[in-house]
């Protein structure tokens, strides 16, 4: 201790006692001698601590003590603000002026973490989740941006221990869901930044607004762990109450002639009607779509801001595609009346939040592509708005599966749409210079493939009409002719599509390779094959799990034990016994002794009698297994299809 006491001295003496430096010496020498698990030196940055406002900070790294009562959660990035700790009995909190160490004898369990997700209440007992690893991938706007690696569930559920066999059983279950959400991919935050909103909407706060706690200038479509975060905020924790938005995010910087461009693409993702591919698909009543997304292009050069705006979401209709087995599962149009006044919902909601709405519709004219696709056009035609308009370009028909350079159709008919609505062009005074006035819907059945191809073209097309401006490009400059921009763009992109992809259907995104590479590949296309055929694995015999899990980290389902108690059990039905792994595995075993019987009946005649039963038996399980598909997938237990 005398040498750490001498060391303090020399340090303090050379700096002069200076606060900026003192803050990160003192943490330093508090790890050594209480040495828990951090990341390097390096991802400090005092400069910052030291402009953030201190009313309103966000703890940026804390140690979380595990006693055996109770969780305290210690700041020590530096901050003077209390710690909080949480009963592992009922989640109860309160804030400690000081460090206590519990009320038991044994060692606690020390880590550090770098942010509270927050607290999913449940009636089978409450659960704390917590950032535990962070990767620093870029700045937006000037802050550091940081993707979630890893996070952890800790159980506030003690008082349980003592509940009947029927709520242990569900606690262990909703354990089981909660396992899946810590493999959430594509979360982000920032402690300086409010990367929920876009570039302009950032711009246009006002005085009063950018003064808030980031949690209350967020908008909470985009705030991934909004309802886990309602229990900190009725107890005002608001340096603990960080927004965690999930999505993607990109960037890279470019070299054009003497200038330096840095181009930036971000994904939202919104959190009214998440979940899975084939789970939740099209509108619900009141408008929002599956898997909407907000997708922001910003360059940034010469102290110049541009940022364009476009966004992707399901056809805004009632209607399901539940899996059954079959590779492709039928459109079902839910309550053909209320179409129209969905959809004038969702574009309602769209206008006032983006102003003009361009709606590209990208499926297929026939089949049951064609019926949804004509069943959205009927209701667009209800829309009594000027402002809004429907597009419908059949991809398949106009590019096939390689040609998709034939966009450049619909890009001439959305020109002078991109032209009008411009775009977010703030000058090197912080001045507004444009603003963009309308937004361009792209959709196909999924909002991934398709959707990811022809919102690259439009951000290809918008990006070489603000370097235009810009004065980088000549008029008859393109991004091709700059190898080295054009490549980095192009895989932008793809990664953009890739994270959205994996997301809502648990593969990259297909037809990637011409976003990554501007042709179709060999390679490109069985990859797609591959990851078609994932994509029908996870769909059937994964998502239904994932959906429960993502309903209820959004609070789309509250579990109770009044009436949740037989929420596995399906005694009576078909449900009881339907286990596609049971029913493959005997659908094999069949075919293995109809094979074996066959080949031994040139020596006992009675073999094929045999082969003939156990080939029956064989086709008479496929048969009842392909009768009843829907209950032999992976269904979510907390949801049902809507009728």
């Amino acid at each position: 201790m005398i040498w750490y006491a001498l060391t303090l001295s020399t340090a303090l003496i050379s700096l002069s006692f200076s606060p900026l430096f003192i803050a990160p010496i003192l943490n330093s020498l508090c790890s050594a001698i209480f040495p828990t698990s951090s990341l390097p030196s390096s991802d400090w940055d005092p400069i910052m601590m030291e402009k953030a406002d201190p009313a309103q900070k966000l703890y940026t790294r804390m140690r979380l003590w595990e006693f055996s009562d109770q969780y305290v959660i210690e700041p020590t990035d530096g901050s003077s603000g209390p710690c909080l700790a949480i009963r592992r009995e009922d989640a109860s909190m309160s804030l400690l002026d000081e460090m206590q160490h519990g009320s038991t004898l044994h060692v606690p369990k020390i880590q550090t973490i770098f942010g509270v997700v927050g607290i999913l209440k449940l009636v089978a007992g409450s659960y704390l989740i917590v950032i535990t690893e962070r990767e620093r991938v870029g700045f937006y706007l000037g802050h550091p941006i940081f993707k979630v690696t890893s996070l952890k569930v800790l159980p506030c559920s003690n008082s349980l221990k003592s509940s009947s066999v029927e709520q242990k059983r569900m606690k262990a279950e909703l354990t089981t869901l909660l396992s899946v959400a810590e493999r959430t991919p594509g979360l982000y935050f920032s402690y300086d930044a409010n990367i929920t909103l876009s570039a302009q909407r950032l711009h246009d706060l006002g005085e009063e607004s950018r003064l808030l706690p980031l949690w209350r200038q967020a908008d909470p479509r985009f705030v991934w762990n909004n309802y886990m975060m309602e229990v900190l905020i009725d107890n005002k924790l608001d340096p603990f109450l960080l927004p965690v938005l999930q999505g993607s995010f990109n960037n890279f910087q470019s070299s054009i002639g003497r200038d330096v461009i840095d181009v930036t693409l971000i994904a939202r993702r919104c959190n009214r009607r998440s979940g899975t591919r084939m789970w939740r698909r099209g509108a619900d009543s009141d408008g929002y779509v599956a898997n909407f997304v907000e997708s922001e292009q910003i360059i940034q050069m010469k102290g110049f801001i541009a940022s364009f705006v476009q966004v992707r979401g399901s056809i805004p209709i009632l209607w399901d595609q539940i899996v059954d087995l079959t590779y492709k599962p039928k459109f079902e149009i839910v309550r053909f009346d209320e179409a129209p006044r969905v959809a004038e919902r969702h574009f309602l909601d769209l206008r006032k939040k983006y102003g003009n709405v361009i709606a590209i519709d990208l499926v297929n004219s026939h089949g049951g592509e064609g019926r949804l696709s004509d069943k959205f056009s009927d209701a667009m035609q209800h829309i009594n708005d000027e402002d809004v308009r429907y597009l419908h370009f059949d991809f398949h028909q106009k590019c096939g599966h390689v040609h998709f350079e034939r966009l450049s159709e619909l890009y001439d008919e959305i020109e002078n749409f991109l032209i009008n609505n411009r775009y977010f062009l703030r000058n090197e005074k912080g001045e507004k210079v444009e603003a963009q006035l309308g937004v361009v819907r792209t959709n196909c059945i999924d909002c991934l493939d398709r959707t990811n191809v022809t919102q690259s073209m439009i951000g290809k097309n918008m990006l070489e009409i603000q370097l235009r401006r810009l004065c980088i490009f000549k008029a008859d400059e393109t991004i091709s002719t700059h190898s080295n921009l054009d490549e980095n763009f192009k895989i932008l992109w793809a990664n953009h599509g890739d994270d959205i992809s994996i997301q809502y259907s648990g593969t990259p995104a297909l037809k990637g390779d011409f976003v990554r590479f501007g042709q179709r590949t060999a390679k490109g296309i069985f990859n797609d094959g591959c990851n078609a055929l994932m994509r029908y694995y996870l769909n059937n015999f994964c998502d239904g799990t994932k959906q429960d899990a993502i309903d209820l980290l959004h609070g789309h389902y509250i579990i109770s034990f009044s009436r949740d108690t037989t929420l596995t059990s399906q005694k009576g039905s078909v449900e009881a016994v339907a286990s596609f792994p049971m029913a493959f595995a005997l659908i094999t075993a069949g075919l293995f002794f109809t094979v074996i019987s066959l080949r031994r009946v040139s020596s006992n005649p009675w073999n094929l009698l045999f082969s003939m039963i156990w080939g029956s038996i064989s086709l008479l399980i496929a048969g009842f297994v392909r009768a009843n598909g829907r209950v032999f997938c992976n269904r979510p237990r907390l949801h049902q299809p809507r009728r």
